[in-house]
């Protein structure tokens, strides 16, 4: 794709942190850090659409992934630009030729269990017997193990001032965890839609992510599994753990997602194929105390 078919984007830039004063428990008053939460709607070809919750850290790679992910517009080519004014909080999204049977599209709401946004278009559900994933992509015991402590050392917005989630893309096949991009925002979806626009942006337009693995700090709902199947991504890794429609989307489309992922621990919740064990790196197995004789 060329230069000049790429969208052109602003780089609005708002401070990810506020103090306030707060009281201790021992009745002190101090200053704390919090996370900065803004409304941003967005408005395409001068269509209000959605109204977004977000930190701001990379507003219009949030809108775009938003467009992605809601299969609301179908190649990167098709947005000539998106300006974000944080002084109206809005972003204005001029499309080249306008999104045909928008009303229709939109139409349908889905109320999910994620925070902020809440609510996807019905149309995303009717696409998962569509995705396929590439069937040899795979991750090794060692390559989990680094890139969870790859996110562990990141200074990040959660230990200043907490109360955001995190979501990051790795190159798989690196065990010290390759980490091309780290995001986060005041909800999940916020994050993964920022990372899609990301790899959207990149020069060989629409950057494939069959060799890519996913890392969230939220649990996987289906919304988040497939979001992630749709960005081509085989391999999903939370801190937390899957809900029951989240862990029947993974299964249908041969995602392998990986849950309660901190330190040693892990629990691999589907296509385990994918996942190639190297229990020694474990480390000894706590045994259960013994029962009272």
């Amino acid at each position: 794709m060329s230069l000049s078919s790429m969208p052109h984007l602003t780089r609005a830039q708002a401070p990810l942190t506020c103090e306030i004063d707060a009281v201790n428990e021992y009745g002190e008053l101090q200053k704390v850090a919090i996370p900065a939460e803004r409304a941003l709607t967005v408005y395409v070809d001068k269509r209000e659409l959605v109204t977004l919750m977000t930190l701001g850290a990379h507003p219009e790679l949030l809108v775009l992934g938003y467009l992605r992910n809601q299969r609301l517009v179908r190649q990167v080519g098709d947005i000539e630009s998106i300006t974000v004014d944080w002084d109206v909080g809005a972003a204005a999204v001029r499309t080249r030729h306008g999104i045909a049977d928008i009303e229709e599209k939109t139409a349908q709401r889905v109320v999910t269990t994620g925070c902020g946004q809440g609510s996807v278009f019905g149309g995303l559900m009717d696409e998962v017997d569509q995705i396929v994933l590439p069937p040899d992509a795979h991750i090794t015991q060692g390559q989990l193990y680094g890139l969870v402590n790859t996110i562990r050392l990141k200074e990040t917005t959660y230990k200043s001032a907490g109360s955001v989630h995190a979501c990051a893309l790795f190159r798989a096949g690196h065990e010290d965890g390759e980490m091309l991009l780290f995001v986060e925002d005041v909800g999940r979806h916020n994050a993964i839609d920022t990372i899609a626009g990301w790899m959207w942006l990149q020069e060989d337009a629409a950057m494939g992510g069959a060799d890519k693995v996913f890392y969230t700090t939220g649990r996987l709902t289906s919304e988040m599994v497939i979001k992630s199947a749709q960005m081509g991504v085989p391999i999903v890794v939370s801190r937390s753990g899957i809900t029951q429609m989240g862990h029947q989307v993974a299964q249908a489309v041969g995602l392998c997602a990986i849950g309660r992922a901190t330190n040693k621990r892990f629990v691999c919740y589907s296509s385990p194929q994918r996942l190639r064990l190297q229990p020694a790196l474990a480390g000894p197995k706590l045994r259960p105390p013994a029962e009272p004789g």
